[in-house]
């Protein structure tokens, strides 16, 4: 099964359970969450707009197969995983002030900032208790490991808002960061149905490892698309994270080089901390072609290009202690490969 085809089986898979799952919600909050997922406009018509990658989902269900159990049995982890993945970008867009995600304004510049913050939480809410209801020991291990993951992420959020507002962060900090914002959430997916469908702590917690290494290899091509990605691609403005001061890897990888980019680069960023909000999204496109330019000039776009390999390396490495069929050891490289490869 191809990537494409791995994709498409788990939006097939998933999607009856996250409307069902949505349907339990009060209204308005019902037709906020429809709308974030895409399935209706502002208006409330149905709309076939971009839901998403679905590689949380495709990776829940890929690993019930790893455990022997069939891809179906991963549907509840699925869906809890897509539910708090997109709690997470609902308070995300508001906390950042992202006005557009997937070619489309964002709930908060929609429907207010109040409906982001509820439906976020009532998605949050929700993966708990469709994990719970299973009513199975499984079921109990996996939620542990939702509620633990879902800490870690938030843990990552608050880290990476305060780095906004400080002139250094090492790459070491940036790494814990993105290995809490994004790594905790994708090894809890690689993990939790091969939990729903019976496997030991050793065999999920090595599944868990190949997700957290993927994770991080999938938050460094974020943070090059979010510098230099296109703008008709990643449905996001040009020099997204630039403008939201981002110290994301490309930007502390270039900081803790040598030589007059990195100094110059240091000088902008040690200016741009002092300034208000205002007066720094008063700045024109050169602005921050110019920031991107000494980034990459001082090296730190292909840093993170050779970190985002790296951790793709290590999380395939990860999958040798584990006992699987080799159809579904390839699907797991595969979604892997595709996370490095991406352009959104």
């Amino acid at each position: 099964m191809g990537i494409n085809a791995l994709l498409e089986r788990s939006r097939t898979l998933a999607t009856p359970g996250l409307r069902a799952a949505v349907d339990r919600l009060a209204p308005p909050m019902d037709t906020v969450a429809a709308y974030h997922f895409g399935w209706i406009d502002a208006t409330g018509r149905p709309s076939a707009a971009d839901g998403g990658k679905s590689v949380r989902p495709a990776l829940a269900l890929v690993s019930a197969e790893a455990a022997g159990a069939t891809p179906e049995t991963g549907i509840p982890g699925a869906v809890a995983v897509e539910l708090v993945h997109n709690f997470s970008l609902l308070h995300d867009d508001l906390m950042d002030g992202d006005e557009q995600r997937r070619h489309r304004d964002t709930v908060w510049k929609v429907h207010g900032p109040a409906q982001a913050i509820l439906v976020g939480d009532a998605l949050f809410a929700l993966a708990n208790e469709i994990l719970l209801e299973l009513g199975t020991p499984e079921a109990g291990r996996a939620t542990r490991r939702l509620t633990s993951a879902t800490r870690k992420l938030i843990d990552g959020q608050a880290q990476d808002i305060s780095f906004e507002h400080r002139e250094r962060v090492t790459v070491a900090e940036c790494l814990e960061m993105e290995g809490n914002k994004t790594g905790a959430l994708l090894a809890c997916a690689t993990s939790i149905g091969a939990v729903l469908g019976g496997a030991d702590d050793r065999t999920a917690d090595a599944l868990e490892s190949y997700g957290y290494h993927l994770g991080l290899a999938f938050q460094a091509i974020d943070d090059l698309l979010g510098v230099w990605g296109d703008p008709e691609a990643t449905g996001k403005q040009a020099w997204s994270d630039l403008r939201q001061r981002k110290k994301s890897l490309p930007v502390v990888s270039a900081l803790s080089a040598r030589g007059p980019a990195a100094e110059q680069l240091a000088e902008l960023m040690a200016a741009d901390v002092k300034k208000s909000q205002q007066e720094f999204e008063d700045f024109d496109e050169e602005e921050f072609a110019a920031r991107a330019a000494l980034i990459e000039e001082a090296g730190g776009r292909e840093w993170t290009a050779a970190e985002a390999r790296r951790q793709h390396s290590t999380a395939i490495k990860a999958l040798r202690g584990v006992e699987m069929p080799e159809v579904v050891r390839g699907q797991l490289i595969a979604l892997a490969d595709f996370v490095v490869v991406r352009q959104r």
